[in-house]
């Protein structure tokens, strides 16, 4: 199974946010494991980079995590294809209109996130981590 992780699942690990912080973890967790493949745009890495940097003292460490998540996270870039199939969408935020486009693109399953509503229109499914981890054997239950 193939998931891209949209930037507020990436945020609540890195920033250690609860209440989501367990149930997004453990998304994460399972690709590494190689349970599932696990994807994130390249806009989503640099949107992480400037929200962590904002709340972190030293610039290093934002970077650190960067070079953590691009070793634990295959990166997607968007391409020509992905700006002009997010156009036709009608999803209202162009941002999650082309996050929508490269999971399209990458044969994604899933869209995690923990704003499905943003995805209404997307040819890709949009899933919560709870709602995700509950179609994992090991958690469903």
């Amino acid at each position: 199974m193939k998931v891209l992780i949209d930037t507020n699942v990436i945020i609540d690990v890195i920033g250690k946010r609860e209440p989501f912080l367990e149930d997004s973890y453990k998304v994460i967790q399972l690709g590494l494991e190689g349970v599932i493949e696990t994807l994130l745009s390249a806009g989503s890495v640099t949107d992480v980079h400037y929200i962590i940097s904002r709340h972190l003292p030293d610039a290093a460490k934002a970077r650190e995590s960067i070079f953590i998540l691009s070793n634990i996270i295959k990166i997607c870039n968007s391409i020509p294809e992905d700006i002009t199939g997010a156009l036709i969408l009608f999803i209202p935020d162009f941002e999650d209109a082309v996050l929508a486009a490269i999971a399209k693109r990458e044969k994604a399953d899933y869209i995690i996130t923990r704003n499905t509503e943003d995805f209404v229109n997307s040819p890709v499914p949009a899933i919560s981590p709870v709602e995700f981890l509950k179609l994992i054997p090991a958690f469903a239950g």
